[in-house]
């Protein structure tokens, strides 16, 4: 056990001093190297654009693929020449298995030769450090076995992106590119490598992200809780995305006062409709100063057809800094506020609220439902085929960010869907570090069933019965009403957030 204790530690050392290869692929010069890991991935490293990140194996080795150099000459003709573009596949693939190849001898002629060092300078018997040379061989036999019969190359279509924000949208690609034109593994290298070459050839003039006329991108963005850097990064990503349309799913104020109202008043710069649903930190005083934006579509218990898609929305039934809305403190109460509602939804495309209980009372009446609330982004998918997209916040939880030991970092979300089915086909989930932080990431994630069948929720569920009078108690049940009436909580009090004087 002592010698093949040795024979590994040789081994994987022979492999951290194997060194690099280097490879033509395509037009691009690229350095491989081969290093114990202990997840297994492939990252190809963009510098100084970025990283992409790819989890394509499960063996315990991490490939690395370092972009070097371009030639500029034979990158130009692969972009112009359709020609050599459609062979651009073929090149590609041939000279990574080459690369590849050559990089897999190599590390495993180091890692024989470090076990069979190793052995010898601990044991000094030839026969033993024979025997740790054959069991390195195995061991590393099995392991690329594995990496090969693990690959994935589905991981291809869905990178995780670290790197300079502006450069992200040409490095990762198109969203509709890759779930409709690329059929494989083979053409998804070639949109890498061509956005590669672009990239290095315009040097200081990144390219914006081509816009698609099949495909309608969505900004999501949530909880600005008035911070400015807020806008700076929507701005930006507006830019990079070209997105049609931005949807925030409420707390763009802190405290819903009048004074706050300025802070709404770059909605207007953005030049693109941004639909906004109030969130249990903006009054009514917020909502209206929202209205008042120009290119401002505000949703409350209603629908409109904003860039193709049919959007319903409905803003918060609370407003915390009245205390006196008590009723929805749980999340019952919530599923209720939302179910009150259900006859007036119709069949939208996507619906928009704030809070992830009142957005679970709409499953199964669309496919796509955006929310925040939580300042922390996750997605799930309910029994009836409905997916709840729950975003991070935007501002970074403002001045919150400063209460906990780690800064909330600033999230938001673009989604691409189908312009003729209306469908959500892919979306990247774009994470900035929070306060005093300098990290860019971003994850791309493809929709595995965009046509998938949307069943409404049993039909022999209790109805909701009853009336809301007033504030309710924190000892009582949970307030309920006929399903389509009104909450009286939509017409709140004046409250100090809520006057106008």
């Amino acid at each position: 056990m002592v010698v093949l204790f040795v024979a590994a530690v040789g081994a994987w050392l022979g492999i951290f001093l194997s060194g690099t290869v280097t490879t033509q692929v395509g037009p691009v010069e690229t350095g491989m190297s081969l290093r114990p890991a202990w997840h297994g991935e492939t990252v190809v490293d963009a510098s100084p654009l970025g990283t992409l990140t790819f989890h394509t194996h499960s063996a315990p080795l991490r490939l690395r693929i370092t972009l070097e150099n371009i030639d500029q000459e034979r990158a130009k003709a692969l972009i112009e020449d359709p020609r050599l573009a459609d062979r651009l596949p073929g090149i590609i693939e041939e000279d990574l298995l080459d690369g590849v190849r050559a990089l897999l001898v190599r590390s495993l002629l180091c890692a024989g030769a470090g076990a069979l060092v190793a052995v010898l300078l601990v044991h000094r018997r030839p026969r033993l450090a024979l025997t740790g040379l054959l069991a390195a061989s195995v061991a590393l036999s099995a392991t690329g076995a594995l990496a090969v019969l693990t690959f994935r190359p589905n991981s291809l279509v869905e990178p995780r992106y670290s790197g300079l924000v502006a450069a992200a949208p040409s490095l990762v690609g198109s969203a509709e590119s890759i779930v409709t034109r690329f059929e494989s593994y083979r053409s998804q290298l070639t949109k890498l490598v061509t956005n590669v070459s672009k990239l290095y050839e315009t040097v200081s003039t990144l390219p914006l992200y081509e816009a698609d006329p099949k495909t309608i991108r969505v900004l999501h963005v949530s909880d600005i809780h008035i911070n400015p850097i807020a806008w700076n990064v929507i701005r930006s990503l507006k830019d990079q995305f070209a997105v049609d349309m931005i949807i925030d799913t409420g707390d763009i104020s802190d405290h819903g006062t009048k004074a706050e109202n300025k802070f709404v008043d770059e909605i207007s710069g953005l030049k693109v409709p941004y639909v906004y649903v109030r969130g249990n930190h903006d009054s009514m005083t917020t909502q209206k100063a929202v209205a008042k934006q120009k290119n401002a579509i505000v949703l409350d218990d209603s629908s409109k057809k904003v860039a193709g898609l049919t959007i319903y929305g409905l803003g918060d039934p609370r407003f915390t800094p009245d205390k006196t809305t008590d009723a929805y403190s749980n999340p019952q109460a919530l599923g209720e506020f939302a179910r009150a509602h259900l006859g007036k939804v119709g069949k939208p495309d996507l619906i928009a609220v704030h809070d992830p209980d009142v957005a679970r009372g709409f499953s199964g009446l669309t496919p796509m439902i955006l929310s925040g609330h939580t300042h922390a982004r996750r997605t799930n998918m309910l029994p009836t085929g409905t997916r709840i997209l729950i975003q991070g916040s935007t501002g970074g939880a403002g001045l919150r960010a400063l209460e906990h030991a780690q800064p909330t970092p600033v999230q938001a979300s673009v989604l691409y869907f189908d312009k003729e089915t209306r469908r959500l086909r892919a979306w990247d989930d774009i994470t900035l570090g929070g306060l005093g932080e300098q990290s860019v990431y971003i994850q791309r994630h493809v929709e595995p069933d965009p046509q998938r069948m949307i069943s409404p929720e049993p039909t022999n569920a209790p109805s909701p019965t009853g009336t809301i009078t007033g504030t309710g108690s924190s000892t009582a049940g949970p307030p309920l009403w006929h399903q389509g009436q009104s909450s009286p909580m939509l017409q709140r009090s004046p409250t100090e957030g809520d006057r106008e004087s």
